[in-house]
């Protein structure tokens, strides 16, 4: 073979290439390329049996790559995951029914009979905006179900969420009684591999304890991961659909995949997934909820001392908040936290801190100081009726921890109907949806309204502990009109204090002269 050929070989090829580029770009481009496509072409044909042969392996090349785009698009879709949720409260129906809504088939467990019948009609046990549309719509789809058998529900899953209650011990640490059981449960399903995640709220060195477990229940592989939820209540689906993040704790590169494959359609505008150590991911859960518990007494205790030196609270927060170090959110002066969580967890890592021979003297402190705040509309009211308050009515309205949820555990609103009680006074309560929450507790000792109106006849004064949105504008004329002393406590500085003593209120916030 001469230099002569084997250099016109070489210039054909480059040839051929420019040749596929060009008709690349026609396709792409719908230019006119003709001109620059007769040059080449009339040098090719010059060399016939050179062509012939580079066609085939342009053909080729072209067929290769055709077959490798393939199998990369193919290698970015998978099959739905089947994934088993361990306990329907809370963050478990929220945690399968946004899994459910991402194309997965989710089956969703829990011993309680009754709840499960309900579930499978799409009736949510608790409110959460968005979430009865959302198990409904997935239900219909044949993407979510509901079951009472988890060792069924286990062997058809490859992945495994623990989502069960881990409510406060005697001691103040996470009762994990119910969070063991369901691993009893789960070991006799796993048949195969399986990612076993744990959802729920649990001290450091959980993850260990469950593996070590499972381990000696069966010889069947799996992994074990920590995946703290970071679901706010009234927001909580929302939160899960475009999460600020997601932590994973895991020491298996294949269990990790697994969750970021999982949570991948969460994160396409921007990777918020974090991969750290087992204990890691369990702490960062605990700290989390005890810096934000911080933040609420921290406003809670500035806002007394404002009250006594005559500065305003809402004043104070601005100023303060503006610095970019410091933040805007959970600075609102208030009755103080409540619900399923902060309470909870403050105390629980306060209680592991002590069984490391350690303290940790700020969560302490929010602890003492939060529930001192509880305390304080009731003081108020005290302080200006008297501590015998037989004879006097009571208009409360809210009676959640907070707005946009029914929830009432550890609720602010409690305490100052106890107070009250205690004092001989009379209640008459509305929220627009934990009144049958606050009815199972208090049976007849309290006054249901059908409405916030309502709930004002023959009051003596009102009383707000819950930031509803319809609290927020009411009829002030018709306000005082109906109460018997146009008295406002008001737990949530929804209104502006001058303003309101302009209208002839008399007016008593939180922080405010």
């Amino acid at each position: 073979m001469n230099i002569e050929y084997i250099l016109n070989n070489i210039s054909f090829h480059i040839q051929i290439v420019k040749l596929n580029i060009i008709f690349r770009l026609n396709k792409s481009s719908r230019c006119d390329l003709n001109p620059l496509t007769k040059n080449i072409t009339s040098y090719l044909f010059k060399f016939p049996i050179i062509c012939i042969k580079a066609i085939k392996i342009n053909i080729l090349y072209n067929i290769k790559s055709s077959l490798i785009e393939l199998n990369l698009k193919k290698s970015n879709l998978r099959n739905p995951l089947k994934i088993a949720i361990i306990g329907t409260g809370y963050v478990g129906l929220v945690t399968g029914a946004c899994f459910a809504e991402t194309g997965n088939d989710v089956i969703c467990v829990d011993i309680d009979e009754v709840k499960i019948t309900k579930l499978k009609k799409g009736l949510v046990p608790f409110y959460e905006p968005g979430l009865d549309a959302l198990v409904q719509r997935n239900i219909a789809q044949g993407r979510l179900a509901f079951s009472t058998a988890t060792v069924a529900a286990v062997e058809q899953s490859q992945v495994i969420f623990m989502a069960v209650p881990t409510p406060t011990g005697e001691d103040g640490s996470a009762d994990l009684q119910h969070l063991l059981s369901a691993v009893y449960e789960i070991a006799k399903g796993i048949n195969g591999y399986k990612v076993i995640v744990n959802k729920s709220t649990v001290p450091v060195g959980t993850a260990i304890k469950v593996s070590n477990l499972i381990a000696e229940l069966t010889n069947q592989p799996f992994d074990v991961v920590s995946n703290p939820e970071f679901l706010k209540e009234g927001a909580a689906v929302d939160d899960f659909m475009k999460p600020d993040r997601v932590v994973v704790g895991s020491d298996s590169q294949q269990a990790s995949d697994i969750l970021k494959d999982l949570y991948a359609p969460f994160m396409r505008t921007h990777d918020r997934l974090i991969v750290m150590r087992v204990e890691s991911a369990e702490m960062t859960k605990y700290f989390a909820n005890a810096f934000l518990a911080t933040k609420v007494v921290f406003i809670n205790e500035a806002a007394r001392l404002c009250e006594k030196v005559g500065a305003d609270i809402n004043e104070v927060r601005a100023g303060i908040s503006s610095d970019e170090r410091i933040g805007r959110h959970f600075l609102f002066p208030s009755l103080g936290f409540g619900g399923s969580c902060l309470p909870k967890d403050v105390r629980a890592i306060v209680q592991t801190a002590k069984t490391f021979d350690s303290r940790l003297f700020i969560a302490e402190a929010v602890l003492e100081s939060n529930e001192l705040q509880k305390k304080f509309i009731p003081t108020k009211i005290l302080h200006r009726f008297g501590n015998n308050l037989a004879g006097l009515r009571f208009a409360l309205w809210g009676l959640a921890f907070k707005a946009n949820t029914d929830d009432v555990r550890e609720s602010p609103a409690l305490v100052i109907i106890d107070a009250l009680l205690a004092a001989g006074a009379e209640l008459a309560v509305y929220d627009p949806q934990a009144l049958e929450n606050v009815r199972r507790l208090y049976q007849s000792k309290l006054i249901y309204a059908a409405s916030a109106g309502a709930a004002l006849d023959n009051a003596d004064a009102l009383i707000i502990a819950t930031e509803w949105n319809e609290f927020r504008h009411p009829d002030f004329q018709m306000l005082k009109e109906r109460l018997k002393h146009p008295i406002i406590f008001d737990g949530r500085n929804l209104f502006n204090a001058q303003n309101m003593r302009a209208l002839g209120f008399e007016y008593c916030g939180i922080g405010l002269k």
